[in-house]
């Protein structure tokens, strides 16, 4: 190290303040506001961008900027508008759906559009070797349901015809008064045969088409790169319909799974807005800085999923008594400051006119009885049970709040174990005997886009559950064309769930993030999705 003198350091200390003042380094958020660049924490590492293998909110996020379905979500009300079809028609038996496509319709490579752009896309999904998890979103269709589950083989048994580049005709099994909201979401969007194909099998689930400078979609902006781990990048798409109102040059999706990281973040000035906001941090902000935060209700709810195919969990009275064990005031108000509010059902309030049944208080007498029935007095006998919950500042806080109430009210132990998002998904889709701490946010706003996912062999029951009544009572319900009478077949078909307690539902939910005062036209959204060309960054 060479020795500086110490009257030349003298002189050089006020120089070097100078500089640094003159020099101060941008934000990449000021930086964004200049060039029209929205940084927006994605709380996770998509394990997809294809939409017909998303099984991950988060993944939908990015989705829902590269493609777009048939309609679209108004994000205040949740009610379907014009997508890629710029309007439809509706047979009076509620059988047939006629889409007529914009003519100015373009993927991202400048090519239309068509009508058999989407033929082919349901036909992909409903392929059974592509192994869609979320498939049955489809079975609506006539037809498809079989196709999917390998019953038939020819997809020309599906109600779905393409008379022309612009026309889409859809026929149901049955009449399905939320069709148009089902018509948005990630499993109705277009795919490019094309490109698929160019790069590998259309079945293939490791086919490379979604990558950096492969993917084309036809929604408001296009990939532009993906750093693992580091950022999502998406352009402003020329060649979408509504380009010349989308305000935004580009989208950076940064996956920071930590929320404490991410707040950081924010106040660092490197984030526009946060996937989410540590429970501990709401009291602050609404006291030094309300403009900032945002607390909006959500069609969610966070449950206990129960592994019911083998050991003590096979016994419904062993599920049903840790589903009353559980304390939900004191999760909500205590971990939550209340913002989460207490879940005694599965399907949350806010889904149209429907009305859940009184579902699971906390009755801690109850619980006990029921345990010493299934052979487990006080607990013992019980073995360990092992919760795993996603590697966050929130979920391992509700877990150890359920481990502490289990052990002194029930004797029952429970171990936590950690995972990041795409293993614990991965985990409870798997054979594993472990219980999971898991969400499920609306797919379209009503109460069935929660039952279904508890029928039989649905691919988002992870649980091994199923009841032929409760199946059967959702049929009713679906085929019936009275509204009140649907609805009270879903009411019944929730309290039958409930008393078998395959899940424990735990708290329902509320979107509490952090937005900068340069995002404009933020409107709350129930499903917890925005349409990003819809924002403006104004200083």
């Amino acid at each position: 190290m060479r020795w500086v003198p110490l009257l030349a350091l003298a002189s050089l200390v006020p120089a070097l303040f100078l500089a640094a003042g003159c020099t101060r380094r941008e934000t990449p958020v000021a930086a964004g506001i200049r060039t029209r660049t929205l940084l927006v924490g994605n709380q996770a590492e998509p394990a997809s961008l294809d939409p017909h293998l998303l099984n991950a909110y988060t993944d939908s996020r990015i989705a829902l900027a590269l493609f777009e379905g048939l309609t679209v979500l108004d994000e205040r009300t949740a009610q379907p508008l014009p997508g890629a079809a710029e309007r439809w028609e509706v047979s009076p038996d509620g059988l047939t759906y006629t889409f007529h496509l914009r003519r100015d319709g373009r993927w991202s490579d400048g090519t239309p559009v068509t009508a058999a752009d989407f033929a082919f896309s349901f036909q992909r999904i409903l392929t059974p070797t592509l192994g869609s998890t979320y498939a049955y979103m489809l079975w609506p269709l006539r037809g498809a349901e079989a196709f999917n589950t390998g019953k038939s083989t020819d997809f020309g048994t599906v109600g779905v015809e393409a008379p022309d580049p612009l026309t889409l005709r859809l026929r149901l099994e049955r009449p399905t008064a939320y069709l148009l909201a089902l018509a948005s979401h990630s499993t109705w969007f277009p795919v490019p045969r094309g490109v698929i194909t160019r790069h590998g099998r259309a079945d293939a689930r490791d086919n490379p088409w979604t990558r950096p400078g492969h993917l084309v979609g036809n929604g408001a902006f296009v990939l532009t790169g993906w750093q693992p781990n580091a950022r999502v990048t998406v352009a402003r798409n020329p060649h979408y319909h509504g380009a010349a109102a989308n305000r935004l040059e580009q989208v950076v999706f940064l996956p920071i799974e930590q929320a404490d990281a991410e707040e950081r973040s924010f106040r660092a000035g490197q984030l526009h807005l946060t996937g989410g906001l540590p429970p501990s941090k709401v009291p602050g902000y609404l006291r030094d800085s309300p403009g900032l935060l945002r607390v909006e209700p959500q069609l969610m709810v966070s449950y206990l999923n129960f592994k019911v195919a083998a050991g003590p969990l096979r016994d419904p009275r062993v599920r049903r008594a840790l589903a009353l064990g559980i304390d939900r005031a004191a999760l909500s108000a205590r971990l939550f400051a209340g913002t989460r509010p207490p879940a005694p059902t599965f399907v949350p309030p806010g889904c149209g006119s429907y009305a859940p049944p009184a579902g699971l208080g906390t009755d801690f007498a109850a619980a006990r009885t029921l345990l010493a029935e299934a052979g487990f007095p006080g607990g013992r006998g019980l073995p360990p049970l092992t919760l795993q919950v996603l590697n966050d500042d929130q979920d391992p806080k509700v877990a150890e709040a359920l481990q502490a109430m289990w052990s002194r009210e029930l004797g029952v132990t429970l171990v936590i174990e950690r995972l990041e998002q795409k293993m614990l998904l991965q985990s409870q889709q798997g054979t594993t005997t472990a219980l999971g701490a898991l969400r499920w946010i609306a797919d379209y706003p009503d109460a069935y886009s929660f039952l279904e996912t508890l029928r039989t062999g649905n691919g988002n029951n992870w649980t091994g559950w199923g009841s032929r009544a409760f199946d059967d009572l959702l049929d009713e319900a679906e085929r019936t064309t009275d509204p009140a009478r649907r609805l009270d077949l879903l009411r019944r078909a929730e309290e039958l769930m409930l008393a078998e307690a395959p899940v424990a539902p735990l708290l329902f939910g509320a979107r509490t993030y952090l937005a900068h005062p340069a995002v404009r036209h933020l409107e709350p959204s129930p499903l917890g999705l925005q349409r990003y060309h819809l924002l403006e960054l104004a200083p």
